[in-house]
């Protein structure tokens, strides 16, 4: 009988999901199901548990009560998951090295690490850099690169957690365009942005959450329309969720 694993870690179901750490609840009986397709976008005010949420689905953190799902297992290796960080850590390498280290990690053998690591360095725009010690590299620069390093496993799914906090306009633009062409290489990308208009630009479908609670999802063109809860209007709106 084959111990094969799942073909797809997606869908990945959250059913009734709630961690707790101490005495601080930090998501709360969290259902939802991500479906390949178009990038899956949360929202919500700082501390409303995206970071959690991401991490959780992931693998990296066990959770409190209910269960999570990938490819309808509940173990399943994150050999096709990767996710980039707010302040990843740049290896003190070039930027070619940094992505030479993530293929060798991911296991790609040594005589095709050279090609991919040229393909990945055009991906994300740093043609020119690659020798360029990693952590001389602008912000936006070193960005870029960790999404490489993530895009090494040649991932199925891809978490990002706010890739373009802190960034310049040109800055951001780079990295939404290399979600958009992620995204339409088939990898499912679900991210969190404390950007409305990012979210509007990328997301085929929206979460909001507010103090670990899921408030409302669904697709994206519809939450911003036509949203159904007052919690959605508010922050639509700008206004503070207290």
């Amino acid at each position: 009988m084959s111990m094969r694993g799942p073909l797809s870690d997606l869908p990945v179901m959250l059913e009734e999901v709630g961690i707790v750490a101490g005495e601080v609840t930090i998501l709360d009986g969290i259902s939802l199901t991500i479906a390949p397709g178009a990038p899956t976008v949360l929202i919500g005010p700082n501390g409303s548990g995206k970071t959690t949420l991401l991490r959780a689905a992931m693998g990296l953190i066990p959770v409190t009560r209910g269960r999570i799902t990938w490819g309808g297992q509940e173990a399943s290796p994150p050999d096709r998951r990767a996710i980039l960080f707010q302040r990843p850590v740049m290896l003190r390498r070039s930027a070619a090295g940094n992505i030479g280290y993530a293929l060798a990690a991911a296991g790609v053998p040594r005589a095709d690490r050279s090609a991919r690591t040229a393909e990945l360095i055009v991906m994300v725009g740093l043609q020119g850099l690659a020798r360029r010690p990693a952590r001389r590299l602008s912000g936006g620069e070193q960005q870029r690169l960790a999404l490489a390093r993530a895009l090494a496993r040649s991932p199925a799914l891809l978490f990002l957690d706010e890739p373009t906090q802190n960034l310049d306009p040109a800055a951001t633009k780079a990295i939404e365009d290399i979600v958009r062409t992620v995204a339409a290489r088939g990898v499912k990308v679900v991210m969190s942005t404390h950007d409305l208009g990012e979210a509007k630009r990328l997301a085929g479908d929206i979460v909001l959450l507010h103090r670990g609670r899921l408030i409302e999802q669904g697709p994206a063109r519809e939450f911003f329309t036509n949203p159904r809860t007052a919690e959605a209007k508010k922050f639509i709106a700008g206004e503070l969720l207290i």
